[in-house]
């Protein structure tokens, strides 16, 4: 990923990981989203990673860990 990818990941109405993150932030359940997207959303595999590496590795990342708890542990984004 370069650094354009990267704003357009974050900025444009057509990415599918912001998209996931607004269906999430209105309070859609991670299957929802998913189904609603009908297609890869690299961020929520990519989180799951993150996560259980910081972990292994003892990092502490606390955005990660919200984001994880968010997705996989029902963490209300509110």
């Amino acid at each position: 990923m370069d650094f354009g990818d990267l704003i357009v990941t974050c900025l444009s109405e057509h990415s599918r990981n912001r998209k996931a993150g607004k269906l999430i932030g209105q309070g859609k359940s991670l299957e929802e989203a998913k189904k609603e997207i009908g297609m890869v959303i690299e961020s929520i595999d990519n989180i799951d990673v993150a996560y259980k590496l910081s972990k292994i590795h003892g990092i502490d990342m606390p955005i990660v860990e919200t984001v994880y708890q968010v997705i996989y542990e029902n963490l209300q984004p509110r």
